[in-house]
């Protein structure tokens, strides 16, 4: 059985060839390895969000926000998703804990 960095790269080359469901499978395998897998996390919303299944990108961002609250590439994250969303207050937010974050404010 692979593990998570396995799945996880696998996730990546589905994602590159535009596979887009055996990438988000590929990720979600890699989240079930190792719950806490951040990358695991940000690529299962990058797979949502390129399949335009907003609300479950926005899921797994939070997601990897709980995983790892400090890091300002999950705020950037989900600040876009919000975006694309329409959420505009929601996403100017997010965007400005991402800057305070790469600040180290």
């Amino acid at each position: 059985m692979p593990d998570h960095k396995q799945l996880y790269m696998q996730g990546l080359t589905h994602l590159a060839k535009g596979n887009l469901d055996d990438a988000l499978a590929g990720f979600q395998q890699a989240v079930e390895a190792k719950p806490d897998f951040l990358e695991g996390h940000l690529g299962v919303a990058q797979a949502y969000e390129r399949k335009r299944m907003l609300d479950d990108a926005v899921t797994a961002a939070r997601r990897a926000i709980e995983v790892s609250p400090n890091d300002p590439l999950t705020h950037t994250t989900l600040s876009r998703l919000y975006q694309q969303k329409g959420m505009i207050p929601e996403a100017e937010e997010e965007m400005a804990v991402s800057r305070r974050l790469q600040a180290g404010v």
